[in-house]
């Protein structure tokens, strides 16, 4: 036969081979067969017939000697469930994980699910970190409704179709670019106890320096049942040591450039940071430091003021360039929602900033107010501005559908941080940094 001839003959057999396999039934399971999770859970034959599936970890579950895993692909709404000897090592096998499974199907002894795959070999294709110590990623929206507390002055989103419309609203209400997530993560904080997101934020200040950026990126978090300031102190710190070791050990060439041509003896002092402990001072103690200063400040400090960045500066330097956490702010240089220390004449809140060499405020955060009457008392307050925005009775509501549904309210204290990633990338002088999505427990 010649060589176009074998050639046409292979075509034939292949396409007819093909078109056989098109029109068959559903195909008796074969040894190492990959199945969709769908067909899998629909298989009539559980004889032990060695299949392959693959797809994403929905939930992991150890008992004794055996894990329980349930997979799915997207081809099903039911999970394939997965059973496997201990002897696998779970540490991998985390929420969100992509693997492929290869083991025996057979008759699931549990009410509910007709089959279950016992795996014989189990691999991890890809590894998830959303959940890297405990903290879920939620992609909060960039177009959003709220104000989220008043952080700063807003960008407005209309279709340009719509200019000439200014009384109608595309989305039926106001719409503007997100000036931050919290409110989104304080639900889901409900859910998963703690929470991040990592993503743009848009100011629309009338300000041109790089300290009031249009659009920049900020790390936000929401921790529930955390009940002091210190533990809240100890993931910030963690955080901002784990950046820096990871920028120092991975970018040395970009370390090293910077520190001969851009920032001399930068690095030596992020090493130093490094090897100390960060100090905590109250808000207080700071005021007192900043009155006894020798250095003339273009804002006078005096209790009761925000701090800027001059001060925040000095008192870094005072403590020797070691990273410095300043508690218990005035009331009334903060939200609402914040919770009370309930100090006599001072009163101050549960509140916190970081403050770095070179920045000033890196991080800030706060406890939040959990206890139901205080929080009555905080808005009665604000009652004539809730009032114009019509919030009032929502935020009551609120309250008290969480108490039908039996929530400890006393017991539910949560907190928040934040950290804006242009300052820290001031604080490495431009060094890229790409770390925050591998945030792992040291």
């Amino acid at each position: 036969m010649a060589w176009g001839g074998r050639v046409m003959f292979a075509a034939r057999c292949l396409f007819r081979a093909l078109r056989s396999c098109s029109s068959a039934p559903f195909p008796r399971l074969k040894p190492s067969a990959k199945l969709s999770v769908r067909d899998a859970l629909g298989a009539q034959s559980t004889n032990g017939e060695r299949v392959k599936v693959q797809g994403w970890i929905r939930s992991v579950r150890s008992q004794k000697d055996i894990l329980f895993l349930h997979v799915n692909d997207g081809s099903s709404l039911e999970n394939l469930q997965v059973v496997a000897d201990s002897s696998f090592d779970s540490r991998e096998l985390t929420f969100g994980s992509s693997v492929e499974v290869q083991g025996q199907l057979v008759k699931s002894p549990s009410k509910g699910q007709n089959v279950e795959l016992k795996a014989e070999k189990i691999e991890v294709i890809g590894n998830c970190d959303a959940k890297d110590n405990g903290f879920v990623h939620i992609h909060t929206p960039i177009i959003t409704s709220n104000d989220c507390e008043g952080a700063g002055e807003l960008f407005q989103v209309e279709p340009s179709s719509k200019i000439k419309l200014p009384e109608e609203n595309f989305f039926n209400v106001p719409a503007f670019l997100t000036v931050s997530g919290q409110l989104h993560l304080e639900v889901m904080s409900g859910a998963f106890t703690q929470v991040f997101t990592f993503g743009p934020t848009f100011r629309a200040e009338n300000s041109q320096s790089r300290r009031h950026l249009a659009e920049f990126y900020m790390v936000e978090a929401e921790i529930s049942f955390l009940e002091s300031l210190q533990d809240l102190m100890q993931v910030m710190e963690r955080l901002f040591k784990f950046a820096t070791m990871m920028v120092l050990s991975n970018c040395p060439e970009d370390v090293e450039l910077c520190h001969k041509f851009i920032a001399p003896g930068q690095k030596d002092r992020l090493e130093h940071m490094l090897n100390n402990n960060f100090l905590i001072i109250s808000y207080t103690e700071a005021m007192e430091i900043l009155k006894q200063a020798s250095q003339t400040f273009t804002f006078t400090p005096e209790w009761g003021d925000d701090l800027h960045t001059e001060h925040e500066k000095y008192l870094v330097k005072h403590c020797g360039n070691i990273p410095v956490f300043v508690i218990n702010y005035p009331l009334a240089l903060k939200p609402f929602y914040m919770r009370d220390n309930e100090d006599g004449p001072q009163h101050t809140v549960a509140a916190v900033d970081l403050l770095v060499p070179g920045v000033g405020e890196l991080f800030g955060g706060s406890l939040r107010e959990e206890r139901y009457h205080f929080l009555e008392q905080r808005l009665a307050r604000y009652w004539s501005d809730l009032k114009k925005q019509s919030i009032w009775t929502s935020v009551d509501l609120d309250l008290c559908h969480m108490e039908a549904l039996g929530w400890d309210l006393n017991a539910i204290c949560s907190a928040s941080w934040e950290l804006t990633i242009s300052k820290m990338l001031s604080l490495f002088q431009g060094l890229l940094i790409h770390v925050f999505y591998s945030w792992k427990t040291g």
